[in-house]
């Protein structure tokens, strides 16, 4: 069973940064791809951030520029950097996980960005 633990929530005001860590139970190259989403009270689910397997990128319109997702596979770690936080960046962050058969969650991490 794959495990995802996210780390490196917090509180933080606007303008600032912070870096989530997504930690894999096993090799992040078994997955097709690793994404962020986050989930904002009273909000559905939604997209922030994807690497492939081959290591192409892509994200929401609404972090653009300043949100970087990377990985470390001798780590087996996922990261979202996220740079010139804002109010509206306050949610609950999750790491997703795709493999050809199943498709899996962590527990997720609070970020909450201050005016």
């Amino acid at each position: 069973q794959v495990q995802l633990v996210e780390s490196g929530g917090g509180l933080v005001q606007a303008g600032g940064s912070l870096r989530l860590s997504c930690a894999a139970s096993g090799s992040i190259f078994s997955f097709k791809h690793m994404a962020w989403y986050r989930q904002a009270p009273g909000k559905q689910r939604e997209f922030v951030a994807r690497i492939t397997i081959s290591g192409s990128t892509n994200y929401a319109d609404s972090v653009m520029g300043r949100f970087t997702i990377s990985r470390d596979a001798a780590k087996n770690t996922v990261y979202l950097q996220m740079n010139n936080l804002k109010p509206q960046d306050t949610a609950v962050y999750y790491c997703n996980a795709q493999s050809i058969l199943h498709d899996y969650w962590g527990q997720g991490t609070q970020v909450t960005v201050s005016s």
